[in-house]
Order: C-alpha cells, then structure tokens, then sequence
C-alpha cells in the first residue's frame, strides 16, 4: 500500500486550492539498486553488481526504474532487456518478481490508481462545495505528471502501445472511474445551487455555492473536464516534458466549471 500526501482545503472560492494542486504523490526512490534481482543470478557482462535491498523493496525498486526510464523524452520501445541493463542484471532475474513486463506496467497502473484515488477521497472528504471539489481533483490530476512524468505515458497509454490489450483496458476503467468521481462532483453542485435557488435569498448551508448556467449537465460537464485533462496529458508528454499541464489551469477550468 503506497502512502498519500495529506491535503488541505480552504473552502474558499475558485481561485485557491493551491495545497491540493500540489498534492499529488511521487513514487518515493529507493536510493540502492534492487537485491533480489541480482540474487542466484550473474549480472550481465561489464554491468555492476547490484547490492542487496530489503525483500520488501525489490519489486518496489523494478518498478521505479521502468517508471524512470519512461521519462527520456523520445518514446521509444522499453524492453526487459533494456530494463535489466538499467538494473545491473539479468532478464531472468526480473521474471523472479514479475511473470512478464505486462505485470510491471500493472504495477504502475496500480501505483497509479491508488495515489489518484486515494487523494480524491481526501478531497470529497474536505470540501463540501461540489465545484470546489471537481476543481481540486481537476488539478490534482493535472499536477500529477510533474512529479510522475514517465508514468503520464501510461495514463495516455502511450507506454503501452503493442503491450497486452488488458493494460490499456484498465487505464480506460481507471479514467471511467474519475469521470465517475467528477460527474459526482458536479451533480452536487447543481444540488447545492437548485438548494440556494429555493431559498431565494441564497443563504442556506450552501450559501458559498456558485451559481450555476441554466441546462447545466454535471454528466456533460465531467466528460468535458476529463477531456481537457487527458489532453493536456498529451501535450506534456509530446512536448518532451516541458509544458506544464497545469499551465494557466486556473482560468481554463473556470470556463469548464461554470
């Protein structure tokens, strides 16, 4: 189970939020190469001898390597035999903790799942306003890549072209799952506004709920916000890395959102 940063939220209008823009979660390093990979088996010629970890970090260590090879800037082709070279090891060192390399891209995904699942039930649990709410994870998940930047390549499934077809269909399931979480945002909101409409003068519990346009659809509104999201995705990972996705996020998601 990974560990997840700890948010605060301020309640206040769209605008801040600046906390848990920087809240998502990077794979923490292990600053020594992987144990068990290099154990019973000899290291590859002329690559170093790779000291013993913890049991529990060798897998852990696999992993953040492949995740830290995703982040060269030209996208090319990781094999195991790249990974291993990178490890100080054999191939069939790796196959001791993983039965294929569609396994170890499982291992980000699942990495993946629980950092951005994890911090989106801190947020609902925080901020009671449902705009506020789909803002906060909206720039969670776009502030993400800057701490995981070769794992953006998963989330766009770029990593996983000619990879198993199952890896690319839990990524799909995974963004269903926050289109899911956003369209429940939403559908709050518009709750919260049809409440504040009743009361007239707008001074109920949810009186800093923002008025929302006539025919707002939460459903069409969260299928919208995702777009924006895996696009801008795309974009930092073409750039090579250099473009924010966050950039000017601010004022692009107050389009979105009201």
């Amino acid at each position: 189970m990974h560990s997840f940063v700890k948010i605060t939220t301020t309640g206040q209008p769209l605008g801040s939020f600046e906390e848990i823009a920087d809240g998502a979660t990077a794979m923490q390093p292990i600053d020594k190469p992987d144990e068990a990979v290099a154990e019973h088996e000899p290291a590859p010629s002329g690559a170093p001898r790779a000291p013993r970890l913890k049991p529990g970090e060798r897998r852990v260590h696999i992993l953040q390597t492949l995740a830290a090879m995703l982040e060269a800037p030209k996208s090319e082709k990781i094999t195991t035999a790249a990974l291993a070279a990178r490890l100080g090891v054999s191939e069939a060192a790796l196959y001791r903790h993983f039965a294929s390399k569609a396994q170890m891209f499982e291992g980000l995904i699942e990495f993946i799942e629980q950092t951005i699942f994890g911090l989106i039930n801190q947020i609902a649990d925080k901020e009671s306003n449902g705009v506020l709410q789909a803002r906060a994870i909206a720039l969670m998940l776009l502030n993400f890549p800057a701490k995981n930047p070769g794992m953006t390549r998963v989330l766009t499934c770029e990593a996983l072209v000619g990879e198993h077809e199952r890896l690319t269909e839990r990524v799909n399931q995974m963004l269903e799952r926050v289109e899911a979480s956003l369209k429940q945002c939403l559908r709050l909101a518009q709750m919260e506004a049809n409440a504040s409409m009743a009361e007239n003068a707008g001074l109920s519990a949810n009186a800093h709920a923002a008025p929302l346009p006539a025919g707002y659809d939460p459903a069409i509104r969260a299928s919208l916000l995702l777009s924006y999201i895996i696009g801008r995705w795309h974009r930092y990972v073409r750039s090579g890395f250099a473009r924010p996705p966050a950039e000017h996020a601010d004022a692009q998601l107050l389009l979105i959102l009201q």
